[in-house]
């Protein structure tokens, strides 16, 4: 599945992704591929990406995910370093 990462100044995150955690605002919760279509909101913590060369992880404050036919957009409030 496509994965980007948006926040207001940057895209912080293009490329592809077999797993995507989440920290959602009543859990964690993990992306796969062929998720059926979900829209949630974020919490503040990491967004763990699993890709084919590895793992890359994302802290996040707060935002909004949309799962939809493969392509996970994230639009995030900031991503802390």
């Amino acid at each position: 599945m496509v994965l980007e990462i948006i926040t207001p100044d940057r895209k912080v995150f293009t490329g592809e992704a077999s797993a995507v955690t989440f920290p959602g605002i009543e859990g964690q919760f993990q992306v796969l591929n062929d998720h059926a279509p979900l829209v949630s909101t974020l919490a503040t913590g990491p967004i763990t990406v699993q890709t084919a060369t590895g793992q890359q992880v994302f802290t996040v404050d707060g935002g909004v995910v949309e799962v939809l036919r493969n392509r996970v957009l994230v639009l995030a409030e900031a991503i802390v370093a």
